[in-house]
């Protein structure tokens, strides 16, 4: 089974190809800190390029994988609809896997706290060990972290992802580990997106749902006006 997944939840946009013979190729964009990610114009470039790095055509793609989020309403948007516009046209099954249980998948050996940046001063934030959901996504501001580390619970506790780079101090005067960060565990995989679709037991449309969590931007800013 040759799985093509993509992730467009955070400013990166990562895309993976893993063939039926186990290999895995993954390419991705990564944006400097506090830019947007330019995946409208990079994620079907970068799916194309990995088919022709394994010699393979888009027909031989067997499922799609998605990123669900938690992330960014307008990325989460793109990758979403590419990823149901592909399995559409190529009548493959579409499998939707959550960001934050993607960025935790490559921690063997301890409870991964997942966070990213939400901006606005928030964070998405989710725990799992190995397969388990200790702590299920959620949206939380930043002086609530500690708080919600304290209450996962878990003996060995390692925080990843953006969001845990920008609050390393906090977490580790809190007692728990932040990865260096040099890590690749901070940045999501489609690889891991890939492995975890190969695996999964839901599929199709319902599958492939945004999880948002909050109201975008642009609501927001309707309603405080109106």
């Amino acid at each position: 089974m040759t799985i093509l997944g993509l992730d467009t939840a955070t400013p990166s946009t990562a895309v993976a190809l893993l063939v039926s013979d186990g290999a895995l190729h993954e390419a991705r964009d990564d944006v400097a800190g506090g830019g947007r990610g330019a995946h409208a114009e990079r994620v079907l470039p970068l799916a194309a390029s990995l088919l022709e790095r394994a010699a393979l055509a888009w027909s031989d793609v067997d499922v799609i994988a998605v990123g669900v989020g938690p992330g960014g309403y307008t990325g989460l948007r793109i990758g979403i609809a590419t990823a149901r516009g592909l399995a559409l046209s190529l009548q493959r099954d579409l499998v939707g896997i959550g960001t934050l249980r993607a960025l935790a998948e490559p921690v063997l050996g301890a409870t991964a706290l997942t966070i990213l940046d939400a901006r606005r001063a928030e964070l998405f934030v989710a725990a799992y060990a190995d397969d388990v959901e200790v702590l299920a996504p959620c949206v939380i501001s930043s002086l609530e972290l500690t708080r919600v580390a304290a209450a996962v619970g878990a003996e060995s506790l390692l925080a990843i992802g953006d969001g845990a780079l920008a609050q390393r101090v906090a977490l580790e005067a809190a007692g728990v580990a932040v990865a260096d960060e040099r890590s690749p565990l901070h940045c999501v995989s489609a690889g891991a997106t890939c492995r975890l679709a190969a695996s999964a037991a839901q599929r199709g449309a319902a599958s492939a749902a945004p999880v948002y969590l909050r109201l975008p931007d642009a609501e927001l800013a309707l309603r405080a006006s109106s």
